[in-house]
């Protein structure tokens, strides 16, 4: 799995950092998942997830294929059950 982060001001990386998560926070909990889900406001489909410190994050992404290999899109990532 291949993720497509977007560095760029306003991104997807600088979206995610607003909310104190790191690349990294997010494809950590990608290889942990705790529950599949779908976001309530998007319909994207979405996940709850452990960072590498153990704390639950949640996740909207995309998911779109190419030359067969999926590629991830995260939209949004935040922390669940914390004022972050």
């Amino acid at each position: 799995m291949l993720f497509c982060w977007d560095y760029d001001e306003r991104g997807n990386v600088e979206h995610i950092a607003e909310h104190g998560l790191t690349t990294e926070d997010v494809e950590h909990a990608f290889e942990n998942v705790t529950d599949y889900t779908t976001s309530r406001s998007s319909g994207r489909p979405a996940l709850y997830g452990l960072t590498p410190d153990d704390r639950t994050i949640f996740v909207s992404y995309e998911l779109e294929i190419e030359d067969g290999e999926e590629i991830v899109v995260v939209i949004t990532a935040y922390f669940i059950g914390e004022n972050s």
